[in-house]
């Protein structure tokens, strides 16, 4: 099974760049926000913490990861001390006012002020851009290429499902606790009999 690696990183670091991966979750679900991490190492080196127990091999794409397995890395990532990120969200009613995209976008442009590092280099999932004065590469499907857009794409995943979770207890008639807002029959069903909540994205379809 091939894995995400570090050799974008390691090019960038040779040229003496702090380089953030950055990717998202949320953008598909019918409620709730956002979320974009950037994260990066303080150290250019492999990072592997012997004090955590961080192997290089769990990180891959968060979509190829289980809910418990995603959680036991972020934790993990969380007690190492060679790993820093910012994370940005956008609210479910400024999706409906700029759009998915443009909400994706500000999401990662909030989560690289939020990173308490300054990052000399960007490296982003996607083929879009940010509104950013450091210099960025644009990778598609960079989660499943790139070692540190991985490790943002677990981060991303993890603070998403548990904002979805706590709404969960706010608004429990829709099940966000299992399908985290995506638009399963069954959460679409809920929709058209019950109608929408308060964080349901209404520019999108649920037929």
């Amino acid at each position: 099974m091939k894995y995400p690696n570090l050799n974008e990183e390691k090019k960038l670091w040779r040229k003496g760049f702090k380089v953030a991966g950055i990717d998202e979750a949320g953008r598909g679900p019918l409620a709730g926000p956002v979320v974009a991490c950037a994260l990066c190492f303080k150290h250019d080196r492999n990072p592997v913490s012997k004090e955590t127990g961080f192997q290089r091999s769990k990180i891959k794409d968060s979509k190829k990861l289980s809910f418990k397995q995603r959680e036991e890395i972020y934790n993990l990532l969380k007690k190492d001390p060679d790993v820093e990120w910012g994370i940005g969200r956008v609210s479910e009613k400024v999706i409906d006012k700029i759009n998915i995209l443009e909400a994706t976008k500000l999401a990662m442009q909030r989560a690289v002020k939020n990173l308490k590092i300054n990052p000399g280099f960007l490296i982003i999932d996607g083929n879009c851009g940010i509104k950013s004065s450091i210099p960025q590469k644009l990778i598609i499907k960079a989660d499943e290429k790139v070692f540190s857009c991985a490790a943002a794409s677990i981060v991303a995943k993890v603070v998403m499902d548990r904002m979805m979770i706590k709404y969960h207890k706010k608004y429990p008639y829709y099940g966000f606790d299992k399908h985290k807002g995506y638009g399963t029959k069954v959460h679409r069903g809920v929709i058209k009999k019950q109608g929408f909540c308060n964080i349901h994205r209404r520019s999108f379809k649920i037929s």
